[in-house]
């Protein structure tokens, strides 16, 4: 039973406790003698034995599902008290109303249209038994409207199961329907949790691994310079100090909510000149040219940040560059960011570019942007990262 039906089903209960009541009314008050010794008292004995047979047995038969011996038997016992009860006493037959529409409710569909068929015979057949065919005036009435009910029973019954069927499909396809969206909504959490997993491993990426990358270069710059030149491993060990605090922000940001610590407090230009500048104490030859830049949001900051972070710790790691030079301009509705080294380069139809590379570009494209790289043995490398404004 669905849940819909649940909560309507105390609609049956009034409909069966009126129609009960009516048919005891009916039995009690009515002035016809009995042709049969007791046959009003056993007659309404009858009717309650069925009206008790649905409480106890009947709802739960119908509420829980249950089959097998119990439906059975509730069938048997239904039909047997409701015929009995109409043959000792025919007005009992009001109690049809309440009995045809249980048939319909726990016994499948033929078997129920075919019973109701032939108890609504039994309130005429009870008459002519009792006062014969010419005794009762009614009976002209009644056998008529037998003919009607058992036309109704044969007709309406069925269509009545069909509604039932089709209502239970399309409570099943409901269900099927909301376990869908239930796989859906899983896997999009699923493939949302995936996104987030590959942005915060760009994010570490970015942020945590390039201070760290830029930590140990300096600390292997200070171990071959403590002797030599201590002057350059003292600038050297506080560029180290500075970094090593700039990745404990960008971790405490990440934390807090994974915005750049280097734009917290400061604009993109701010930013870039300052990872510029860290490059050029570190030896290397750095220009650095941004043109006037428009109020951009948050998240093309990021990518823009990321990605000269990115540039310029491989041209640390991997260049083995003497000048860089970094360009951010605006031209034609788009931002673009342009880091080029005149270090080794490498051959880009290789195919290996490294993670932070598919890093940037995937940045870039989440940004509705993209990223072109041109390079070439010992002719270095030129990144350009383009974001629409």
């Amino acid at each position: 039973m669905t849940e819909a039906t649940r909560r309507w089903f105390w609609l049956w209960d009034v409909f069966f406790v009126i129609v009960y009541a009516a048919t005891a009314a009916v039995v009690a008050t009515e002035t016809t003698e009995d042709t049969v010794p007791g046959a009003r008292y056993w007659s309404l004995a009858l009717v309650a034995v069925t009206a008790l047979a649905y409480v106890t047995v009947g709802r739960r038969v119908e509420h829980e599902g249950i089959g097998g011996t119990r439906r059975a038997m509730f069938v048997v016992v239904l039909v047997v008290a409701s015929v009995a009860a109409i043959m000792l006493r025919p007005s009992a037959g009001f109690a049809l109303f309440a009995t045809g529409s249980m048939l319909f409710m726990v016994a499948p569909v033929r078997l129920a249209v075919t019973i109701t068929v032939l108890m609504t015979t039994v309130p005429p057949l009870s008459i002519i038994v009792h006062f014969g065919v010419a005794m009762d005036p009614n009976l002209g009435v009644l056998i008529p409207f037998t003919g009607l009910m058992v036309l109704f029973a044969a007709f309406v019954g069925p269509w009545i199961e069909r509604v039932v069927s089709q209502s239970k499909e399309r409570a099943q396809l409901i269900d099927q329907l909301e376990a869908s969206q239930a796989e859906v909504s899983r896997l999009s959490r699923e493939a949302g949790t995936a996104a987030e997993r590959e942005r915060l491993a760009r994010e570490i990426h970015d942020t945590l691994a390039q201070g760290f990358t830029s930590i140990v270069t300096l600390a292997q710059a200070i171990e071959s310079e403590m002797d030599r030149d201590p002057d350059a491993a003292k600038r050297h060990l506080a560029l180290a100090a500075r970094t090593a605090r700039d990745n404990l922000a960008e971790a405490r940001a990440m934390v807090a909510e994974l915005t750049p610590a280097a734009l917290g407090s400061s604009t993109v230009e701010a930013a870039m000149r300052r990872e510029a500048a860290r490059l050029d104490e570190s030896g290397m030859d750095v220009t650095c040219e941004i043109g006037e830049l428009p109020k951009l949001p948050t998240a093309t900051e990021v990518v823009l940040l990321r990605g000269v972070q990115e540039a310029l710790t491989n041209v640390r790691k991997h260049a083995g560059a003497s000048a860089v030079a970094i360009r951010l301009r605006v031209a034609n509705g788009s931002i673009r960011l342009t880091v080029r080294d005149d270090g080794a380069g490498f051959e880009v139809s290789s195919g290996h570019t490294g993670y932070g590379l598919d890093g940037m570009r995937a940045r870039a494209t989440e940004a509705g942007g993209s990223l072109t790289i041109h390079s070439g043995p010992e002719d270095g490398t030129t990144v350009e990262l383009e974001v629409p404004v």
